[in-house]
């Protein structure tokens, strides 16, 4: 008698251990496939960032008013709208940031307004943030006016 429950505890534990192994399988090959889309998504954005070039505008045969760009590459993109008069721009408003660290690179726009250009220095520790404005700059000046 003493054999057979014995044998039946043996059955419940090597069941748990099957049991477990496979949950934990399970979650290392979930773990595995997110990593791998990450990784995959993260290379793009940096071939994309570090590929980006940003144009020059002739503000002279940029009509006077409002124009919306923007540019979005995976994990940072910018939405503006830029206001010019007389042949330059006079205002920048970044319409949307999507940013996690390059909240610094906002300060872009103030240098596109005082140089006239787009070809200012990038903002330190805000690189990728600081094209994607610009990107979004130029885009708006090639757009139709709002």
């Amino acid at each position: 008698m003493l054999n057979i429950k014995k044998n039946i505890g043996d059955i419940g534990m090597s069941n748990r251990k099957k049991i477990i192994l496979g949950v934990v399988c399970v979650v290392i090959l979930t773990a595995a496939i997110f990593g791998g889309k990450y990784l995959i998504s993260l290379q793009k954005y940096k071939k994309v960032t570090s590929e980006m070039k940003i144009g020059s505008v002739d503000l002279s045969k940029v009509a006077d008013g409002k124009y919306l760009g923007s540019c979005d590459v995976v994990y940072v993109g910018a939405t503006v709208s830029v206001t010019v008069k007389d042949s330059k721009i006079i205002d920048i408003v970044l319409v949307k940031h999507k940013t996690d660290k390059g909240k610094p690179g906002e300060a872009v726009t103030a240098e596109v307004i005082k140089e006239q250009s787009l070809q200012v220095d990038m903002i330190t520790g805000a690189t990728n943030s600081s094209k994607v404005i610009l990107k979004s700059i130029e885009n708006a000046l090639n757009s139709r006016k709002l």
